[in-house]
């Protein structure tokens, strides 16, 4: 089950990045975001309630205090790599973002003691290498890749990004997969709207679904089923092996790209392509053994 809930995360996360980046450059990021968590705070709600207000009747603050914390690491990673691809170039911000995967593993080792086995951890790093690839546009990038705008920032986010990635593995274990998205999404929707409102743009959200409708709904639903499988994952397998496995998504975007949008992929980008598919695979049968 565990496998099955990481790969529904890979394949909706490559659909809907894809649809994300559609999105925002027809609506903006805030607004896209704003509808995301805005849709998870309504539907799950009345799957959570009952959690919710039994945290808040038995006065359970470390849980409370925990998803509280969770929401402003996720809320934060969430600025952050968004400014990141806005200032910097895909090319080399993607690839940092690779990286998140080794930030989760040291987290689940140093907490939660899990190892992945020596195997694991060579398909981890054959996978991580394999989307460095993908998400690198060319190799010379790399090169001078210290001295581009944004770097700084999106090795920030690949921070926060694994520290986010550990603490919905462990508040899914720790409360339920839907308790953990439900509660992030409400602060963040509540954010996006002081935020819109102080800008004087809450207009935009009226105007973007009228005119956006089918957009915002499929990236709504397929952003909110990837993060409740991933979280869904981390209930069977470790939360480093999980996040691995879904971080393949790039590659599924960088697919679509080449299938929907006509885009061209360097030969290292094929290379990486096939090195995401081999290890990926190869890391879901080491899962049982």
């Amino acid at each position: 089950m565990g496998i099955f809930f990481a790969l529904s995360a890979l394949l909706a996360w490559g659909f809907g990045d894809f649809l994300i980046q559609r999105s925002t450059r027809k609506i903006g990021n805030i607004v896209a975001l704003f509808y995301i968590t805005a849709f998870a705070s309504v539907v799950l709600l009345p799957f959570v309630y009952k959690d919710i207000f039994g945290y808040i009747q038995t006065s359970d603050f470390q849980i409370l205090g925990l998803l509280l914390f969770a929401t402003l690491l996720t809320l934060t990673a969430s600025v952050l790599d968004f400014e990141a691809l806005r200032v910097g170039k895909i090319s080399v911000v993607e690839p940092i973002y690779a990286f998140e995967v080794f930030v989760t593993i040291v987290l689940g080792s140093v907490f939660l003691h899990e190892y992945p086995t020596p195997i694991q951890f060579f398909l981890i790093l054959l996978l991580s290498i394999g989307v460095i690839f993908v998400g690198t546009k060319s190799i010379t990038h790399l090169s001078s890749i210290s001295w581009e705008k944004g770097v700084l920032l999106a090795v920030l986010a690949t921070l926060t990004m694994g520290g986010v990635n550990f603490m919905f593995g462990v508040m899914a274990r720790a409360t339920n997969p839907l308790v953990i998205n439900w509660f992030t999404s409400l602060f963040i929707t509540v954010f996006c709207l002081l935020f819109l409102a102080k800008a004087k743009r809450l207009g935009e959200i009226l105007t973007s679904v009228k005119n956006n409708f089918l957009l915002i709904l499929s990236v709504s639903v397929l952003d909110n089923i990837a993060w409740i499988s991933f979280a869904y994952s981390t209930l069977y397998i470790q939360i480093a092996i999980t996040t691995s496995i879904s971080e393949s998504y790039i590659a599924i975007a960088a697919l679509l790209g080449l299938v929907i949008n006509k885009e061209k992929l360097q030969r290292h980008q094929y290379i990486g392509l096939v090195l995401v598919l081999i290890a990926g695979i190869s890391l879901s049968m080491t899962i049982n053994k």
